[in-house]
């Protein structure tokens, strides 16, 4: 079966990683690197950040209990101060792969862990901080056939049900697909339903290996 459709992460694939920032924060505050995704790794479906992201608890909440799993590996670190630096960079070259993809006749999803729009001056799917961004955002938003958020459906990756969704709602089956996200974590339940997952690590990886599964050059 031929591709017919491509399905983006958002974060870390369409923009920079989440994580670039977050580290860059850890050597302001003097944190160990990567302690913010040890604290999002503990109880990874059950945690302050999956619970956020299911729309479960509002940002005070997060703040709270954030702070509470960081102590519990034994630094400081609220949650407000992972949020503030959360949106990245959007990444040129991927939006113009969306522009070629759509104009080559693929339908293209987007299904991305995020936390409600509004919550602590974040707007829109694309969590930005100011209404510049915001704006950039929602106009690639627009791009796609279908965005899929965590915090409006309640389901969150991995959870295998979010992909099942996507492939519902568009009408093709997971075996047409091809999947792209930065944590691999989220690309198993995808490969595992039938589809092709690139695990993203920068923007020209990314595009490298959707053009060779597609038989096309990106970017």
């Amino acid at each position: 079966m031929s591709f017919t459709t491509v399905i983006f992460d958002f974060g870390g694939v369409i923009t920079a990683s989440p994580f670039e920032a977050f580290n860059r924060l850890e050597e302001e505050r003097g944190l160990p690197r990567d302690f913010v995704r040890r604290v999002n790794a503990a109880d990874p479906d059950s945690n302050a950040w999956a619970r956020f992201e299911r729309a479960e608890i509002d940002a005070a909440a997060f703040d709270t209990l954030f702070a509470e799993e960081a102590r519990a590996l034994g630094h400081a670190l609220g949650g407000e101060a992972v949020l503030a630096v959360l949106a990245g960079a959007v990444r040129p070259a991927m939006v113009a792969a969306l522009d070629t993809l759509k104009a080559k006749g693929f339908t293209i999803g987007c299904i991305t862990n995020n936390v409600p729009s509004g919550q602590m001056g974040l707007r829109g799917a694309g969590m930005a901080r100011s209404e510049g961004a915001a704006a950039e955002i929602a106009s690639i938003m627009a791009r796609f056939d279908h965005v899929i958020e965590s915090s409006k459906v309640g389901v969150r990756k991995p959870d295998p049900r979010i992909y099942q969704m996507m492939c519902d709602t568009l009408g093709v089956e997971p075996a047409e697909c091809i999947y792209l996200d930065d944590l691999g974590i989220n690309c198993k339940p995808a490969a595992r339903l039938g589809m092709h997952a690139i695990k993203v690590t920068s923007g020209e990886q990314a595009l490298a290996g959707l053009g060779a599964a597609l038989g096309m050059t990106l970017g």
